[in-house]
Formats: C-alpha cells, structure tokens, sequence
C-alpha cells in the first residue's frame, strides 16, 4: 500500500488513521494553544538506558583509537548498495556531520548537533538531508560494534572530523560527551511554511515550495523578486527555506544573483554564530571535498524517509533514475565537482573561483549552476575514470568572489593556504562544539588545548571554596546587607539566562555584572547596580580575612543571596553548592551575549506577547530553554509572585496580603471562583 503523500502534511485529503493516537486532534482544532509537552520530553519513558547509564563514563571507556581506525578505513570500504564517490565517503561524511551541527541558531540555542536529532523527524527528512540516510546506514556496523560507549549524536560529528582527516587536513581536536535522545525535539520553531523548501512565512514575501521536492525552485515563474536584496528572516531563524540547512545555492529562491547570495549567506551564518572569515573558510573548505548530485530530473526520486513505505526501514528518496545510485545519485539536482582532488584536501576551490569566469548554465535536473568559461575538462569524474568535466561552482559559491567583503577574505586565502587551512579547522571544531557548552563538559583525549572566546570561557577554581560555617555567616551578613527581595530577583537575573540548548548563561561566571547583561531592562540595571556593590562589599570583607587561601566569587554570593532570600520568607533549607567563578570582560563577547536578553520573562513580569505570540507562550519558551518541567514551571511562577519578585518592583500579579512570605496566596486567589478576571 503506497503511502499518503508526502511534502504537504496540511493539505492531504486522506483519511486519517483510525486507531489510537490518529484523528483529528487537539492541535489540529487549535494549533495555538499552550504546547506543554515540550516541557516532558526526552525522559526515562522514552529512553531505553537504564536511569542508572551515565554516557559521559561510558564514553571515557571507549576504544578512541580503535572507533577512529575503523571510521578511517569506512571511508575507502565502498558499497555495492551505496557506492563511494570517488571511492571515498569523505564528501558524504562531511556533510552528514555538516548537516547535524548545522541547525544551531543563536536567538534560543536550540538545533545543533548535540544530541543525535538528525535520526528523527523532520530533520532526517528534509529535503537538504537527501541521501544522508545511507550516510547513517553505514555507520551502522561501526555502533553497533562500539555500542552505548558512543552515541550517534558523537559518532555523527567524530565521523566528519575523521573523514577529513582522512582526506589530509589535520583538525584542532575533537570533544565527545554529547548524550542522545530518542524522540524528536518538538520544541525547535523550524517555520511555518507547509511545503518542503518553502519560505512563504520566513520572508513577507517568500514563495511556496514547489508540488515535489527535489531541484530547490525549478519554477520559472517564481525567479522574478525584487526583494532579494533586501528582505528580512524572522527570528530565530537561520535557514533560507523550510527543509534547508543553510542557504538555497541556487540563488535566493533560485535566482542565480552571488550577490544577493550572499547577503543570505551573511544573515544565515551570522545567525549560526560565525563571522564573515569563519563562514568563507567553512564554504572553501567544505567545498574541497566531495561532489553535488543532480544526475537525471527529480521525478524519479521518491518520497522521504518519513513518508515512504515500512518496507524502506528508514530509507528515503528511491531513485528511479538508471540504477539509482553512483553515477545516477540524485539529492540536490545540482551537478557540480568544485576541485581535481575532491577526496583531498587543497586550495583549488579557491584557486578556480578567481582563475575562470563563469557562465550560467543548467544542470541535467534543469537546477541552476555555473560552469567555467573556456576551460579544459580536467575535473575527475565520480566513477568513470576516462571521463572529465570542467569546473563548475553553486551560486551561493561565487558569492564568495563577487560580495566585495567575502572576495577580499577569499582573495587572501587563495594566495594563503596555510591561513585556509587553519581557518577552516578552527571554524569546524566551532560548528561541532557551538553548542557543547562549557569545556567541563567536554570528554576525550583530542580536547584542544587552546580555548576560544565563543566557549564562553571562565576562571580556573584556583582557591578552597566556603565550608558550611562560611555559607551560614555569609547568609546572615547578605540578608543584612541588601533587601531580601531584591537577592530573589537579583539570583534570577543571573540564573536564569541559562538555555539548555547551547549550555549557555546561568549564574556561573556572574556575567551579570559585566556588559551588555547589567544594562539590559529587565534586569532593573540601577536596582542591580546597587545590589551588586553590597555584594561587592561582602566579597571583600570576607575575602580579606578568611584564612586557608578561602575566597568567595560574586557568582556564588548571588546564588547564596537568593537562596537565603528564599529560606527567610519560607522557613526551609535551601541546598548550596559552592565552587562558581566570576568572568572577565576578556572572557565575555558582548555581541553573543546580546541573543540572550529575554524579550518576555513571565517569571518576573517583564515583557508581553505579540500579536502573533502570546504571553503565556513565551513563559512556556522561557520554561523550556531553562529545562523546566510543567510544575516547576508551575511553582516557580507562584512562588516568585509570593515573593513580590516582579523585575520592577510592580504588585502586577502579587496576589497576596503577605508579599515576600513564601506562600501559596497565588494559587489560592487565582483558583477563587468567586473571582471575575478581565484583560487589562
């Protein structure tokens, strides 16, 4: 029985299953109501590790060595059932990893390749993902063999890291520690568009996808827009179109236009944490390996994993076309070989970019691409040894030459190998580690010695932390020294900038101390000034005469404040761990920290909805980028408006007689039949 069709979930006219879980369902009925269920994801139920399996110690027992020998010689074992281009997978792998790490967007830190989330959907069948399934199918033996010692979502990213290796550019290193899940993430925001490789809702005058998947824009009638060299992506998103992981290499929705290429690449990467430098040398080194493949016209390729028949077992984008593999592969529609060392590395991408001038032309699937003016074929061919082709390029390629700052970057590399080389290597490590979070998390013995500014990094802990006599004379001097509601909102503030997506923010390092944090409104900065320098004041005093080399950091006098705060207006214990570090401005990018300024934070007050999200959704958000469950989320709420912790002091929402008790008021009075609410 074929399957129903795919490519346009919201519009088919099949009827729906009719056992348990089908039908139409709430989110049909309202597709904007509270989702709740991204705050119970990814626990014990759906994880088949025991509560007791710790991946961290597991990976510290692994084989490394011997996990990489094997990668490498995966690399030239080609396949008869998925035969290696070139005789080497390294193109593949690369891309596989490319692709994993690549969803990572800097506005909530969510995507990236942390936790294996390029098995599930829609990810896995994204048209941009098209062949990366038997990319994972090769590795198959590989996990199998090494089993729970490495997850898919290390395998996925160490595998690209020993492809190119293997193709001959040594890599700054490689962090392991990376846990996976097993269920798909509903939490990310990928668009809202309803048809693959659509960008009708991310621009306000983007286009539908075409009625089949496969060359990214093949309509002529759409290629006529006046806005491509204007227009703006929503936030937070990254990707140019529904199913793509970057920019559509055609050309902004397939106008062949460089320039206006690269103004999507700018924003694109730019919203993936790099910068012009890091995104050339990713493009240029990238594009040293491998091929594209446009072989024949996409009709012949069928449907995507998800939507193709149980017998596929996970396989995708059947290809009718001749014998549906090698020569004959079909992902992208484009046809391009960018060097004559596509399984080794080089700077002939570089080289071919300024040596020829390119003309337009159409790939055998009819996508558009650029091959070189007047050059001989010397290109190697993919399978046929006495066969060569000329150069050819992607339009988002020669941006790179024809965007005034990547030319100037791309000029420098060409006449500099050796500062592509180390670009590229270091902007690699920083796609597969963006979004790992600090280096205590990190496992393995390729962990680079050299630290870099994106880690966000901090302090060694060089001094003996505070002993339990310290943390109880210490409370006492902090409820002294500064209105106990304001150490609550003060321990908020810093705290609660963590995002479990990325690992990033939270209250070690006390960045809230340091730009752009202390100036941001919700964190009330003349309040927050005033309370940082009572604490300052306390740092010093205890640090001056505190013997055995004991320090106290602002870090941990901000956390001990607010759980002090907390144990005064509730009468309870509050546990506390000492051991933070304060930053540096050296160790603090103001601009990276910029992305994380709450725009709403129902906890304390501050901010509103939209019209198209409302209040209570961005609380949801917030709740979910802080790894809170439903009553956390719940309690917290309840308990910060006992606490009259609103970020400015207001009494909206402090539904008590008692503010500052740590009380259950809020419920009380919010349930209270006998209350009639209206919109303010």
């Amino acid at each position: 029985m074929s399957p129903p069709p795919s490519g346009c979930p919201m519009k088919a006219s099949h009827k729906t299953v009719n056992t348990g879980g089908g039908g139409t369902r709430n989110k049909d009925w309202w597709p904007n109501d509270l989702k709740l269920n991204i705050l119970r994801q990814h626990t014990g139920v759906s994880n088949p590790y025991n509560s007791q399996f710790n991946y961290a110690e597991a990976f510290k027992s692994l084989d490394y060595e011997g996990l990489k020998k094997d990668l490498t010689a995966l690399m030239t074992d080609s396949q008869d059932w998925w035969p290696a281009d070139f005789g080497h997978y390294g193109g593949l792998f690369v891309r596989m990893a490319w692709h994993s790490a690549g969803t990572y967007r800097v506005f909530d830190g969510r995507g990236g390749g942390g936790d294996g989330q390029q098995r599930f959907a829609p990810l896995n069948s994204w048209p941009d993902n098209a062949s990366l399934d038997k990319a994972r199918r090769l590795l198959w033996p590989i996990k199998q063999k090494y089993g729970d010692k490495i997850s898919w979502a290390d395998l996925f990213l160490l595998t690209g890291n020993v492809a190119i290796e293997s193709m001959g550019l040594p890599m700054v290193g490689f962090a392991g520690g990376r846990a996976d899940t097993f269920e798909a993430d509903e939490s990310v925001y990928w668009g809202g568009e309803s048809t693959w490789l659509g960008n009708d809702v991310r621009y306000a005058s983007g286009q539908p996808g075409p009625d089949k998947p496969g060359v990214i824009d093949g309509d002529e009638s759409k290629k006529h827009h006046t806005d491509i060299h204007s227009r703006e992506l929503e936030e937070p998103l990254a990707a140019a179109h529904m199913g793509l992981i970057y920019v559509n290499p055609e050309g902004p929705d397939g106008v062949p236009d460089p320039v206006a290429s690269a103004r999507d690449i700018r924003t694109t990467f730019g919203r993936m944490a790099m910068n012009d430098e890091e995104t050339v040398a990713l493009i240029a080194g990238g594009h040293a390996f491998g091929k594209t493949h446009g072989a024949g016209p996409t009709e012949n390729v069928s449907d995507e994993p998800m939507g193709a028949t149980i017998e596929e077992q996970g396989f995708g984008w059947n290809n009718k076309y001749k014998s549906g593999k090698g020569p004959d592969t079909i992902t992208s529609g484009l046809e391009v070989i960018w060097t004559k060392t596509p399984v080794k590395w080089s700077n002939h991408y570089l080289e071919y970019m300024f040596k020829y001038e390119w003309e337009h032309e159409k790939s055998p699937a009819g996508a558009e691409q650029w091959v070189a003016k007047d050059a001989d074929a010397f290109i190697p061919d993919a399978y046929d040894p006495n066969v060569k082709h000329k150069p050819r390029m992607l339009t988002s390629d020669l941006a790179l030459r024809f965007d005034p700052a990547y030319e100037k970057i791309s000029r420098r590399f060409a006449e500099n190998p050796d500062q592509l080389a180390d670009a590229f290597s270091k902007a690699w490590f920083k796609l597969l580690h963006r979004d790992m979070g600090p280096r205590s998390r990190w496992i393995g013995p390729e962990i680079p010695k050299e630290v870099f500014l994106w880690e966000d990094p901090l302090p060694d802990l060089d001094h003996p932390v505070i002993d339990d006599q310290d943390i109880s004379a210490l409370k006492k001097e902090l409820l002294s020294a500064v209105d106990p509601t304001q150490l609550i909102t003060t321990a908020w503030a810093s705290a609660s900038t963590f995002r479990g997506g990325d690992k990033r923010g939270g209250a070690n390092g006390a960045r809230i101390r340091l730009a752009p944090q202390n100036n941001w409104k919700a964190n009330n900065p003349a309040q927050l000034k005033s309370v940082l320098a009572a604490l300052e004041k306390v740092q010093q005093n205890f640090n001056s005469s505190a013997k055995g080399g004991k320090k106290v950091s602002i870090a941990d006098l901000i956390v001990l404040g607010g759980s002090a705060a907390v144990e005064k207006a509730a009468g309870v214990s509050v546990p506390f761990t000492p051991g933070r570090v304060d930053a540096t401005e050296e160790q603090t990018d103001v601009k990276s920290f910029e992305h994380l300024e709450p725009k709403v934070d129902g906890f304390r007050n501050y901010g509103k909805g939209t019209q198209r999200v409302r209040t209570e959704q961005f609380l949801v958000d917030k709740a979910h980028l802080l790894t809170l469950s439903a009553p956390q989320m719940t309690v917290l709420v309840g308990g910060l408006r006992a606490l009259n912790a609103n970020y400015d002091g207001s009494s909206y929402g402090i539904l008590t007689k008692r503010p500052g008790q740590l009380t259950n008021d809020f419920f009380v009075n919010l349930l209270d039949t006998q209350t009639e609410w209206q919109q303010g």
